[in-house]
């Protein structure tokens, strides 16, 4: 017999396959968990751009949820992109009636490309009703300057950043560096210590879904017993596997490869 954890994503759909539900079940499906799905919104995007959002409304998000937790709750949540403060509401409804052992905010805000994804009520209502229910938020710079309303642009001032959210929503906070320095360098607060995350720069413009892909591995990887600070090690070392193998899609800023040999993420 085979056993299988399950793991929930509650995103966008990205119908180019990068980022957003697709990338977070090819994620979960290679980091050996059972993937499943909610859906916030249908986007008609690709690796140049989103062209158009359509937001599912609040009560079918509501069914959604219901009807996945009812039959396979799971043991962790990734929660991506939200495209209402209603829906914030019921999304934070299901997390208070389950208590789920680990829940994981990728507070998704922009695209790749730019494109805003999230309204100035809907980041508001996260703030207020969602961040404090997580175990881990993962903000990018641009996110972590959104929430805190100043720039973030050296480590030191990432671990100054990742403190300061941490203490105010009372939850972990990763901060993913991106291209702030030589190194790749992301920093987690966990409400009690700081600690840096360094990889090797990888020099490649193919990085559409990388938050998502970070944030689903790091689900995964809490979801099968993985301490916090292993599973964002091992889910950053999956994120670099992925781009390493150099896959190349699109006119602009490409996918990664989601199912990169087993090999190079053990």
């Amino acid at each position: 017999m085979i056993e299988r954890v399950p793991v929930l994503t509650i995103a966008g759909s990205d119908s180019s396959g990068g980022a957003g539900i697709q990338a977070d079940l090819k994620t979960m499906t290679v980091l050996q968990v059972y993937g499943m799905s909610v859906i916030t919104a249908l986007t008609a995007q690709n690796t140049m751009g989103v062209r158009e959002i359509l937001p599912v409304s609040a009560d079918f998000l509501w069914q959604q949820l219901c009807t996945v937790c009812e039959d396979i709750p799971p043991k962790a949540v990734k929660i991506g992109m939200i495209a209402s403060a209603e829906q914030v509401q019921v999304i934070c409804r299901i997390l208070s009636q389950y208590a789920f052992s680990y829940v994981v905010v990728d507070p998704v805000m922009v695209a790749t490309s730019g494109a805003t994804l999230t309204q100035q009520e809907t980041i508001a209502a996260m703030r207020e009703q969602l961040f404090p229910l997580a175990t881990l938020i993962t903000p990018n710079l641009a996110e972590a300057e959104v929430l805190l309303g100043k720039p973030v642009q050296a480590v030191s001032e990432m671990e100054q950043a990742a403190k300061q959210l941490a203490k105010q929503y009372h939850t972990a906070v990763l901060i993913k560096g991106g291209h702030l320095t030589a190194d790749a360098v992301d920093v987690l607060y966990d409400g009690t210590q700081g600690y840096q995350f360094k990889g090797k720069r990888i020099q490649t413009k193919n990085t559409h879904g990388t938050g998502c892909t970070l944030s689903s591995a790091i689900a995964a990887k809490l979801a099968v017993g993985c301490t916090l600070q292993e599973s964002i090690w091992q889910a950053k070392k999956y994120v670099s596997s992925c781009m390493q193998a150099g896959l190349q899609l699109g006119h602009g800023n490409g996918p990664l490869c989601h199912n990169v040999g087993k090999e190079s993420i053990e």
